[in-house]
């Protein structure tokens, strides 16, 4: 009974909950905005500091903290460089209200957007479209989107490329308790039922492979599954409370909140050899704003380079950040960051996307088309080789394989 209150009373704060791969009407919330650094702050800041270490007379010339005044200094230069670098330094991000976004939390409550001369802006969206259209628009610089929809867009004509990752994995579907004893029995549970879905969605595309690799069809029948479309993954989550639906698609963190309601899982894709490694969520800019900044773009993935390090190394400081944009209990957000149902890395996994690509094609969702020029692998590698020859470690090397393993 706790747990049931626990989950009632998370429930409306997850009301703006929207898949990685969903597209559905408009609904922003409150923005975040990192303190702006630039050139002009920065010189001004460094020209503060005695110059002890070109041999000024002061108390910092002293030796017992010269050496952290001159590190203050050449700190200070090098900023103030990096800065004059970057092609602009105001951005907006835009991102969805899912713990799947977490990277964009990190780097903006942890100062890197700042450490790397950018001024950020953090706008949550409610759908993949808004995304796309607020690229395309120009209000937005880079977008948090899902994979399935940033090809199904790339495919009709939207010039748009992909940069970098930002999640793997994450999603599932749930079912009513009366249907299901225990978790994770598989597809075959749901013969027979009615499941809410999202059309266009990472979800969907899961839902659809998983099904044909059984040899179930999808329709009305005891031996087939009737997909009934919903317009958010909101609503596809809400519609359990009817008679009618039986199932419904869930991606992080509706996965925990759906368990400690009494629902049982019917897959974690995590957990489905068909679907192992599926990049759920993908960087996008404009192709325009991408060739006409690249200083700013890899500054952007510095950004989130470390951020990811910091996820690895702070589980309590990540959640912490985490619920700043996520509200909702902590020991959710645990989960679905370090439940093992899903990976935050900012790695672009071409080899995964492409695969996703051709599998998409194969269900019928989009036609084919050449990727290749909307995928942009060198932002990402320029990033992680400028971090790695400030100084690696077992985090940044682990980066560093998986990117040469799947570029």
């Amino acid at each position: 009974m706790k747990n049931i209150i626990k989950a009632i009373s998370v429930l409306a704060s997850l009301a703006l909950l929207t898949g990685c791969g969903a597209l559905n009407n408009s609904e922003q919330a409150a923005d975040y905005n990192v303190p702006n650094t630039n050139a002009a702050d920065t010189l001004k800041e460094s020209s503060e500091v005695p110059d002890c270490c070109a041999g000024g007379e002061s108390d910092c010339c002293k030796e017992d903290s010269k050496k952290d005044c001159c590190k203050e200094q050449d700190q200070a230069g090098s900023d103030a460089a990096k800065t004059a670098a970057l092609e602009k330094a105001d951005l907006n991000l835009g991102y969805l209200n899912s713990t799947a976004h977490l990277l964009a939390f990190v780097a903006a409550e942890e100062g890197y957007f700042a450490e790397e001369g950018l001024n950020v802006t953090l706008t949550q969206f409610s759908s993949a479209g808004e995304l796309v259209n607020g690229l395309e628009s120009g209000k937005l610089d880079v977008a948090f989107i899902g994979s399935v929809p940033t090809l199904t867009f790339q495919s009709q004509g939207h010039d748009v490329t992909i940069i970098g990752g930002a999640m793997t994995n994450g999603h599932g579907y749930v079912i009513k308790s009366e249907f299901a004893e225990k978790d994770e029995q598989g597809v075959e549970i749901l013969k027979g039922r009615n499941v809410a879905s999202v059309k266009n969605s990472v979800q969907d595309a899961e839902l659809q492979i998983l099904l044909k690799n059984a040899g179930i069809e999808i329709g009305e029948g005891s031996d087939k599954v009737n997909i009934v479309y919903f317009d958010s993954q909101k609503d596809a989550y809400a519609a359990l409370s009817n008679q009618t639906i039986d199932a419904a698609s869930v991606y992080s963190p509706y996965a925990s909140l759906a368990k400690s309601q009494g629902y049982k899982v019917v897959y974690y894709c995590a957990h489905e050899k068909a679907l192992e490694n599926q990049p759920c969520c993908r960087q996008v800019a404009s192709t325009a704003a991408v060739k006409a900044n690249p200083n700013t773009f890899t500054a952007l993935e510095r950004a989130f380079l470390k951020a990811y390090h910091l996820t690895q190394e702070n589980h309590e400081k990540t959640i912490a950040d985490v619920k700043k944009y996520i509200d909702i209990d902590e020991e959710f957000i645990e989960t679905e960051v370090y439940g093992g149902y899903s990976v935050s890395s900012p790695d672009p996994d071409k080899k995964g996307t492409l695969t996703l690509k051709d599998t998409i094609v194969e269900l019928g969702y989009t036609e084919d088309y050449d990727i290749e020029p909307l995928y942009n692998t060198d932002i990402y590698k320029a990033a992680l080789d400028s971090i790695l020859a400030e100084g690696s470690d077992d985090i940044y090397k682990s980066l560093e394989e998986h990117f040469n393993a799947y570029e």
